[in-house]
């Protein structure tokens, strides 16, 4: 396993990160523990996880997926060799059952890192991010961005207040460190101004989504990663499983999207063809289709970590199986032809 430094921290990650969002859905409460027995038995020390997981968010299920990450803590007692990385859930009307009025303000921020804590049996967080941001921006995979007038210093207001409320959890002891996530290049230089004048906690990472399907993040965010080093920790680096190449034929059982055909994101027509294309180079080079669209992402610099999700233990040792491969130029220059027929087909 490859380690690195979380940001200007002593925190050290593992290239590959334990996503965990099907715990509680699509994985028991004994599968949740026996991928993390496996995770960390392999190298993997950091996981990521929310207050709103379960994926897809419901009422009935909501903060299960952390109650199975702290019956483990629990259980193994193994705290010390973990790094967890939770999130506060931003605005959303949908989800007014975990508040309400959810929103990302100093009251919200303080009212979830206690529930966060409580359900981790644990008394601190290593990284704490914002899940999306409070002001109106596109993430999620939402194009062509509208201007909503939204007052300027009122953003700007919120941004403060809410940055000082993460900064007072580093202070107290609750979190070790502050990241963001589905922001935007403006938002997070925003933040990086912010702490540069009031000398808060610098934000350590991004949680952004990055694959062969979505590479919009280097068009800005990979500058920001290198300069200000504040890297990225890429999610949906299979396209919610579309580059395994499984969805071409028939859809699997009990795959996600065979279950829940809301998460189109990687499934339109340009998609599909691009992934034909990477999983017929992948079967050139003797990969997996799987290991293919890993190792891209994990030899990215700009990466500190890859966010892999798995709902058996087969798939999660092909996944962290990916950072012992190393990509020949041969690979990648036959990646990037592929790029330019299909640039981004799933942002």
């Amino acid at each position: 396993m490859i380690y690195s430094k979380l940001g200007d921290t002593d925190i050290k990650i593992s290239k590959i990160c334990l996503g965990t969002m099907t715990f509680g859905e699509q994985n028991t409460e004994n599968e949740a523990h026996e991928q993390l027995d496996f995770a960390l038995d392999n190298g993997v020390n950091f996981i990521d996880t929310a207050e709103m997981y379960p994926v897809p968010p419901k009422k009935n299920t909501q903060g299960l997926t952390e109650k199975y990450i702290g019956s483990w803590l629990n259980k193994t007692k193994r705290r010390k060799d973990v790094i967890i990385a939770s999130k506060v859930t931003g605005p959303a009307p949908d989800f007014s059952y975990i508040r309400d009025p959810l929103q990302i303000d100093k009251e919200n921020i303080e009212i979830a890192i206690e529930k966060n804590l409580k359900r981790l049996n644990t008394d601190y967080i290593d990284l704490y991010q914002i899940h999306w941001p409070q002001r109106q921006t596109n993430y999620f995979g939402e194009l062509n961005y509208k201007y909503t007038k939204e007052n300027r210093n009122r953003i700007i207001d919120n941004i403060n207040e809410s940055y000082e409320a993460l900064d007072n959890l580093v202070k107290k002891g609750k979190i070790r460190s502050i990241g963001l996530s589905n922001d935007t290049s403006w938002g997070l230089m925003k933040f990086v101004e912010i702490s540069n004048t009031r000398l808060f906690s610098k934000i350590v990472s991004v949680q952004n989504p990055y694959s062969l399907l979505n590479r919009i993040y280097e068009i800005n965010m990979a500058e920001i990663a290198e300069i200000e080093n504040i890297k990225l920790l890429a999610y949906s680096p299979l396209g919610f499983g579309v580059l395994t190449g499984k969805y071409l034929k028939n859809s699997p059982k009990n795959a996600r999207l065979t279950i829940w055909n809301r998460f189109n994101r990687y499934s339109n027509k340009y998609a599909k063809s691009a992934t034909v294309e990477y999983v017929n180079l992948a079967e050139k080079f003797n990969l997996t289709p799987t290991e293919l669209a890993l190792s891209f992402v994990n030899n990215q610099p700009f990466v500190a970590s890859n966010i892999i999700g798995a709902t058996n233990l087969s798939q999660l040792e092909e996944n962290i199986r990916s950072i012992n491969i190393k990509l020949s130029e041969e690979i990648l220059s036959e990646i990037e032809e592929i790029n330019q027929t299909y640039p981004n087909p799933a942002p």
